[in-house]
């Protein structure tokens, strides 16, 4: 098989599972998932679609949490092995540049991205209707709010780890006030993380994900090019599947798909997928890659729910896609 390089840092402490042995699966199941519980922050109806990145030789989190109220904040966590956390048991607090606490982060589904000198969080915010809100730390211990990316209504804003022909590059999927008619992917670009433009068409929600797709984890560079795993949603007589799909795009203009998968790469099958908040979903909104193994630990939600870790090794996702390419 064909060597593919991650290129990026060593990891070597990322959560890791070998694939269980019989199973042929390209990405397999932790076997203790979920690794966090709806409950485990107090008043908390559910955990999940959390964000996750390596930091000081442990890992750092931003956890989305619903409460009983069905209210939507995310909440910081820490972890020395990716799987056990300790999560705070408020909501993360937002700063201005002059040092003013503005409120905490409301709102949903964040991803994090670290970027020359300090972690971008990007998720879903409110201003009048759902769009891309956008902050920035240095030591994971406060936050400064920056102006939201683009208008109402617009979803799963997901950056690259680094600038590309001197831009920062965040994709997302546009849609309306109600549940996401519009199912394709976009990417836009900024030269200063304030003015967003340059706006180009990605993907489409086609083949198994015929009713919508969005940009899942920050991608990941390769070799091969940037490899972006995205969810994707089919809906059928019994309601909405989440699953997961996969992608190379061009390194230098990554809104050009070298290959997509034509089969989904993960699909909801056990019980924590299946049943929950919202059944059938497995979304994810973080990896972890060690560059000198390969190996690539996934953070999904499930069922809307709970937070759960699945597995995959880069030569072989990219082979795969490549095999099975649209």
């Amino acid at each position: 098989m064909e060597v593919i390089m991650i290129i990026g840092a060593n990891l070597p402490n990322i959560p890791w599972q070998e694939r269980p042995q019989g199973c042929n699966d390209i990405v397999w199941r932790y076997s203790n998932n979920p690794i966090i519980h709806r409950h485990q922050i107090p008043g908390a109806n559910s955990i999940f679609n959390s964000a996750v990145v390596a930091k000081d030789g442990a890992f750092v989190g931003i956890f989305r949490s619903d409460d009983k109220a069905m209210q939507q904040h995310l909440f910081l966590g820490k972890s020395q092995n990716g799987i056990d956390w300790d999560i705070e048991h408020d909501p993360m607090p937002l700063f201005n540049q002059k040092e003013e606490q503005v409120g905490v982060a409301c709102g949903y589904d964040p991803r994090v991205c670290w970027i020359e000198d300090r972690y971008y969080v990007t998720w879903c915010n409110n201003y009048h209707g759902p769009t891309i809100g956008v902050a920035y730390s240095y030591d994971f211990k406060k936050f400064y709010q920056l102006e939201n990316a683009f208008l109402p209504f617009n979803r799963n804003g997901v950056m690259f780890p680094r600038k590309i022909n001197g831009k920062y590059m965040m994709f997302s999927r546009p849609s309306d006030n109600g549940h996401t008619p519009f199912g394709d992917m976009y990417l836009s670009q900024s030269p200063d993380m304030e003015h967003w433009g340059y706006h180009r068409y990605v993907m489409k929600a086609e083949g198994w994900a015929w009713t919508k797709i969005g940009a899942g984890p920050i991608p990941i560079e390769t070799d091969e090019g940037w490899l972006l795993i995205f969810h994707g949603v089919g809906t059928t007589c019994n309601g909405m599947i989440y699953s997961m799909g996969a992608a190379i795009l061009d390194i230098d203009e990554p809104w050009k798909v070298k290959y997509r998968c034509k089969p989904f790469i993960f699909h909801p099958e056990e019980i924590y997928e299946c049943v929950g908040d919202v059944p059938n979903v497995t979304f994810p909104c973080a990896t972890l890659q060690d560059a000198a193994t390969g190996r690539i630990a996934i953070y999904y939600g499930a069922a809307d729910t709970v937070v759960a870790l699945a597995f995959t090794q880069v030569d072989e996702l990219i082979k795969y896609i490549k095999d099975n390419a649209l």
